[in-house]
């Protein structure tokens, strides 16, 4: 028995026939062929009108001609009679590229002419006529065409004149031919052009799938590649790769923010176990107890305060917050709630908030979340503004066409270095370990001003930090 024959061209074949059937569903090639239809069709629509004008005015060229030759035989007749208008015809026929002439009598015999055959009922009836006829020297099968006028002269006699069409079926079969054969050419040249297009695109398409395979596949350091050429494709993969630049940040905040809920609140939750604990063991009174419980309330709420603080950060960087945009009004009256609601906290710690806001500082947004920004900043300078001196400014001036909000304290301030990790979820230096917080407030200030569209710029108040939040300003007339 013999085995099955392989074939070794078969995967090839296959191959190229799946790579033509690709290229062929590409929008490119579809496109490219809808435009040569469409530019055959156009080209069709112009040669063709064109050949019938030409053809239009070889006719009336031919018709003047037959009128003025007819209008001149008659004056010959009118002038010598029958003899002199045979004697005209006979000089006229025997010339080079002459026109054809026929004189009958009037019972349709043929007295002079180079013409021996016409269709039956022309002589019989004046007018003019476009159809086949025969010369005199040639055999009966042979047939011309021509335009053709007949005239009844006086006394019944018939004088038929015409010219053959032969150069008017030449130029008709000429553009005929040059618009098969170009026809032919573009639809080549259009079906080669269209394949070379669609490859090229399905080429760098292909690409673009390979790479957000990668991606999807865990690789998000992947890029499209960008041929610099600044099409539409270019544009699609820089924006693709801003996009996948954005969620490469966010996926890297929630590692970052996973692996500091794991550090930052292990502490909290194992102290507020301890205590539970310890309740349980030495609590031998109800006052006891009570203050257990008291002790265990107070570290609960402060992890809900985080757990609070981290929901509103994903709410502002997703831009889930209703009339993020929609409410306007004044920044200075925010800056001065703000610094008279902290100013007790402030004198308790020995510290002075001053304050310096000019007027008229409109801004468009979410009131309560400028507020709550506000709010974080002057509560950091007050808790880190300590050691330093007893100053804190907050003021609010108008920047341009932005409006800037800002906090200064003289307290150590943040190394150079450490100023863009610090608006990291958190993120506390080691100078600030000793005192309360996990390093959520500059994240949420950082997160209100990206909703609004503005920054958050931290810099050197020599000595102590300065906070500056940018906002975009809106027009004081506007509702």
């Amino acid at each position: 028995m013999t085995g099955p024959v392989d074939r070794p061209n078969a995967r090839p074949s296959e191959g190229l026939r799946a790579r033509l059937q690709k290229v062929l569903r590409t929008t490119a090639f579809k496109l490219s062929l809808a435009y040569l239809v469409l530019f055959a069709l156009l080209a069709s629509i112009g040669l063709g009108y064109v050949a019938w004008n030409a053809r239009r005015v070889l006719d009336d060229q031919i018709v003047s001609t037959i009128e003025a030759e007819i209008n001149g035989l008659s004056e010959q007749y009118t002038a010598g009679g029958l003899r002199r208008l045979i004697a005209v015809v006979e000089r006229r026929a025997k010339e080079p590229g002459a026109s054809l002439y026929l004189v009958t009598t009037p019972a349709g015999e043929q007295i002079v002419g180079n013409v021996n055959r016409v269709p039956s009922g022309i002589l019989s009836t004046p007018g003019q006529y476009d159809g086949p006829y025969g010369r005199g020297s040639e055999s009966a099968h042979a047939e011309h065409r021509a335009i053709m006028r007949v005239y009844t002269l006086a006394g019944g006699f018939r004088l038929l004149v015409g010219r053959d069409t032969e150069e008017r079926d030449r130029l008709r079969d000429a553009i005929g031919n040059t618009f098969g054969s170009s026809l032919a050419l573009v639809l080549v040249l259009g079906v080669v052009g269209g394949w070379f297009v669609a490859s090229r695109v399905l080429k760098r398409v292909d690409d673009m799938t390979e790479t957000t395979r990668t991606i999807m596949a865990g690789d998000l350091d992947g890029r499209l590649r960008v041929s610099g050429s600044g099409d539409e494709l270019d544009r699609l993969a820089q924006n693709l790769n801003l996009m996948l630049e954005r969620i490469g940040e966010l996926m890297r905040g929630m590692r970052e923010v996973s692996d500091n809920i794991a550090h930052d609140l292990k502490t909290p939750l194992t102290r507020l176990r301890n205590r539970a604990d310890e309740a349980l063991r030495t609590a031998e009174t109800p006052e006891a107890l009570r203050a257990a419980i008291e002790g265990i309330v107070e570290d609960g709420d402060g992890l809900i305060r985080v757990f609070n603080a981290l929901l509103t950060i994903a709410r502002l960087e997703a831009g889930n917050t209703p009339d993020a945009a929609g409410t306007s009004f004044d920044a200075g009256e925010v800056a001065r709630e703000m610094a008279e609601l902290y100013e007790p906290l402030a004198e308790e710690r020995g510290l002075h908030i001053a304050l310096d806001v000019a007027p008229n500082l409109p801004l468009r947004g979410n009131r309560e979340l400028v507020g709550q920004a506000l709010a974080n900043l002057i509560d950091n300078a007050i808790k880190y503004g300590v050691s330093g001196g007893p100053e804190i400014t907050v003021s609010a001036r108008r920047a341009g066409e932005a409006v800037a909000l800002r906090v200064a304290d003289q307290g150590p301030g943040v190394p150079e270095a450490e100023r863009a990790r610090v608006l990291d979820r958190f993120v506390r230096l080691d100078a600030a370990r000793s005192r309360p917080g996990f390093g959520l407030g500059l994240s949420l200030v950082n997160a209100v001003a990206r909703l609004h569209g503005g920054s958050l710029t931290l810099s050197d108040n020599a000595p102590g930090l300065a906070v500056t939040l940018m906002l975009p300003g809106a027009d004081a007339s506007a509702p």
